[in-house]
């Protein structure tokens, strides 16, 4: 069974933390309505939803996958690169602990998960202003049992890997070259990003399903082009937070 583990916009969503972005407005309740919506995508394509209370005093914490890096055979709780965001994992632990072991990420190390991209055994780390090597060299030492590789890639002009870069079929990623390189993924092939949508590499896969944004219609043409055709979920508003579809949701397999 695949389940998500989710969690409410906070009503303090408005001190977001931003790298990239300019601060404007951002609608509670719409976003709230987008996020219900997407929690309903995942339901209508098998998806069992964990939804988590709201955390009033943290702003970010919608976005859940920041705070854990699931794995078939565990997880890796992180130690976000955003001070702010460190309570976060608390509750996710919690959550988390009847379905796999947890191993968790310590200092100097600091990691979102939102600079995790893992496609079979292969996972690349971004090195951004939130992740660092300290928690790639813990993760390969984590990991060394199961099988992973586990490798650091430049990233340039967004806040994590997955911004630039993401899973959009079995052995095909979504990609903005001008954010990350090719060369960083050996043995991938690739959809490019519209130059014209540089936000639009971000695409959630659900089992064979990709779910995207219709904000990115040119992108969208391209992936359809390619024979993807996936099911459409509005995150503009939290787009605003520097958020995007995969950030939402800690997705994985369980047997119950």
């Amino acid at each position: 069974m695949l389940k998500a583990i989710t969690r409410a916009v906070s009503r303090a969503i408005l001190n977001c933390e931003l790298t990239h972005l300019e601060r404007i407005p951002i609608d509670l309740e719409n976003a709230r309505r987008q996020h219900q919506a997407y929690e309903e995508a995942l339901r209508l394509l098998g998806v069992e939803v964990v939804s988590l209370p709201e955390e009033p005093d943290l702003p970010d914490s919608v976005f859940v996958e920041d705070t854990a890096i699931l794995l078939d055979e565990c997880a890796l709780l992180t130690r976000p690169g955003a001070d702010s965001r460190k309570p976060e994992v608390e509750s996710i632990a919690r959550a988390l602990a009847p379905y796999r072991s947890l191993h968790q990420v310590q200092s100097p190390g600091s990691v979102d998960g939102g600079d995790v991209l893992l496609v079979g055994k292969s996972i690349w780390v971004g090195l951004t202003t939130r992740s660092n090597q300290s928690a790639i060299d813990q993760m390969q030492e984590f990991l060394k049992p199961y099988g992973y590789s586990v490798r650091g890639v430049p990233v340039h002009g967004c806040l994590h890997l997955k911004s630039a870069v993401t899973q959009a079929a079995e052995n095909t990623l979504l990609i903005n070259p001008a954010w990350v390189e090719k060369s960083d993924f050996p043995g991938m092939e690739f959809i490019e990003i519209d130059p014209s949508e540089p936000s639009a590499a971000n695409v959630l896969l659900v089992g064979e399903t990709a779910v995207y944004q219709p904000a990115y219609p040119k992108t969208l043409q391209r992936l359809e082009k390619a024979g993807i055709h996936p099911v459409l979920v509005d995150a503009s508003e939290l787009a605003k937070a520097e958020g995007a579809l995969t950030c939402c949701s800690l997705l994985f397999q369980t047997e119950v």
